[in-house]
């Protein structure tokens, strides 16, 4: 009996894994908001039925995928920065890790999938807490930059870092909307780089 239900349960999870999969595959080359149930069962290679028992709506499962894109998201990140030399300058990081978030955004998670972003947020048909929420992994990242260069000398001193940080992924988070209304003319990795240039340069000691 035992044997039985274990292999129900290995059946189930693969069945699942097989749905996410088939899911992120067709995000990527779509855009979630362009993929139906139909079109993820077929690519899955289950029933319908199937899809529900794992999956209380498409909304549901594109959440799973929000939260895990953002989780991969800042591990990205952190190695990003764990790879850096010791010896940049606070600027030179922060310009860089500006530009490996936008990579990021451009190349793995893509147009089509950000607008749908920014839809969620505003509709809330969709759980986006884990990308919008102050206690993730992206704002610890910038605040341990500029402390850093709060000890360094390389900051002004009187602004508290912990709303630096903020402001700048506010200002990316600003600049990416700019690129999903304005795109294919607007390129922003440049506008975000430009952007942080401005930014840095009020901030500098």
């Amino acid at each position: 009996m035992k044997n039985k239900n274990n292999k129900r349960t290995l059946k189930a999870a693969e069945t699942k894994r097989r749905i996410y999969e088939a899911a992120q595959q067709l995000a990527l080359a779509s855009g979630i908001e362009n993929v139906s149930v139909n079109s993820i069962v077929k690519a899955a290679g289950v029933s319908k039925g199937s899809f529900y028992v794992h999956f209380e709506s498409k909304d549901a499962l594109t959440a799973d995928l929000v939260n895990d894109y953002t989780m991969s998201a800042d591990l990205t990140y952190r190695s990003f920065l764990e790879s850096l030399p010791a010896h940049e300058s606070v600027f030179d990081i922060l310009m860089m890790l500006a530009g490996e978030i936008s990579d990021f955004i451009e190349t793995k998670i893509r147009l089509e999938n950000m607008r749908v972003l920014y839809k969620a947020h505003l509709t809330k048909t969709i759980d986006t807490t884990s990308a919008m929420s102050y206690n993730r992994e992206l704002y610890k990242l910038f605040t341990e930059v500029l402390e850093r260069g709060v000890r360094q000398g390389e900051l002004r001193e009187d602004l508290p870092v912990d709303t630096l940080a903020k402001h700048l992924i506010m200002a990316i988070r600003g600049i990416t909307f700019e690129w999903c209304i304005r795109h294919p003319e607007y390129h922003l990795k440049e506008q975000v780089e430009d952007h942080f240039k401005i930014l840095l340069y009020g901030l500098k000691k």
